[in-house]
């Protein structure tokens, strides 16, 4: 009997161990003494709490971080005006120069929780919005689960979108997929928009267009910032840089509104980064109210791609969307 409750209560301590494996714990990051890092062992995220709400690291432990620093501005804060800093921030769209660049340049509350942290912004004072990421890392492999949300607390009902911005670190290439292909003329009418922005230029050699797939090559070398958007149900998008893949997924909902022209996913790059960028539907937002958007996170090893064709494209990034389709579903 007293082996059984030796060999039982070894079994209780390992089960523990194992729901256990997330870990937070608060540390410095260049500059900044008050940020948090959760880690499963696999990878880490580290996110500010001198400023944000922001995901400024994602990447396997000891490894790159996939996302963009803007080394000037790190571990600074109190600034006026709004600051790029880098990493993963939420934004509420359609994009205003004023109410949409409100600077999150002062100190966010962060609760701890079992799988991650919520980061909590005060509201903000020239807008009346309250801003709030929550990170949910998975106990192993890459798998994370970020909610972007937006909180009215003005008097009166607003209409905005919650938009979920991830700059890129340099040098490397963004893809996304269109919606499901067809044919003609078994497949007559239009599936879905392709957005442009007054600055950009499709014929720029860093857009490369297949039948299945967009791609946009990030590179210092380019002049003139790009811009393009469109809708796709299954919304995804990945970033390929140093033989690693960040990809970023969320569910779009065909019927509703959405600004741009009907964007659920939009890439900007221009000479220090590339952006990657996911929205939710418009949606009056009515006082005390939250809209969120989900997006679900994974990193990949052994992502290194040939030619931009739909083959090599479906080689590589298939398998990785396939694990993460089978991950949300358990």
């Amino acid at each position: 009997m007293r082996k059984i409750l030796v060999v039982g209560f070894l079994l209780c301590v390992a089960a523990m161990r194992a729901d256990a494996t997330v870990r937070v714990e608060k540390t410095g990051y260049k500059g900044w003494a008050n940020c948090y890092r959760i880690t499963n062992g696999d990878v880490e995220l580290i996110v500010t709490g001198d400023v944000g709400p922001r995901i400024m690291r994602f990447g396997f432990v000891g490894g790159q971080n996939l996302f963009k620093e803007f080394a000037e501005q790190l571990g600074k804060s109190g600034e006026k005006e709004f600051q790029l800093r880098g990493g993963d921030r939420v934004w509420k769209a359609p994009e205003d120069p004023v109410a949409t660049w409100a600077p999150d340049n002062v100190p966010v509350e962060i609760q701890v929780t079992a799988t991650g942290v919520i980061a909590r912004e005060p509201v903000e004072p020239l807008t009346q919005l309250q801003k709030e990421i929550e990170i949910r890392l998975a106990p192993a492999g890459t798998e994370v689960r970020v909610f972007h949300r937006i909180t009215n607390h003005s008097l009166f009902p607003l209409e905005f979108a919650p938009w979920a911005l991830t700059m890129m670190a340099p040098g490397g290439m963004a893809v996304s997929g269109f919606p499901p292909r067809g044919t003609h003329p078994k497949n007559l009418e239009a599936t879905n928009p392709l957005v442009m922005w007054a600055y950009t230029n499709l014929a720029d050699s860093r857009w490369k267009f297949t039948k299945k797939y967009l791609t946009l090559r990030q590179d210092a070398g380019i002049k003139d910032a790009q811009k393009i958007g469109m809708f796709n149900k299954d919304t995804w998008a990945a970033y390929l840089l140093n033989g690693e893949a960040f990809i970023k997924r969320t569910k779009a909902e065909p019927g509703q509104h959405y600004t741009d022209f009907g964007c659920s996913f939009e890439t900007f790059t221009n000479n220090e980064f590339l952006e990657m960028e996911t929205l939710g539907p418009m949606t009056k937002v009515t006082p005390g109210a939250t809209v969120e958007l989900v997006e679900d996170w994974a990193l990949f090893r052994k992502a290194e791609l040939g030619q931009v064709s739909d083959e090599e494209l479906d080689r590589v990034l298939l398998p990785f969307l396939a694990a993460m389709e089978k991950d949300a579903a358990n």
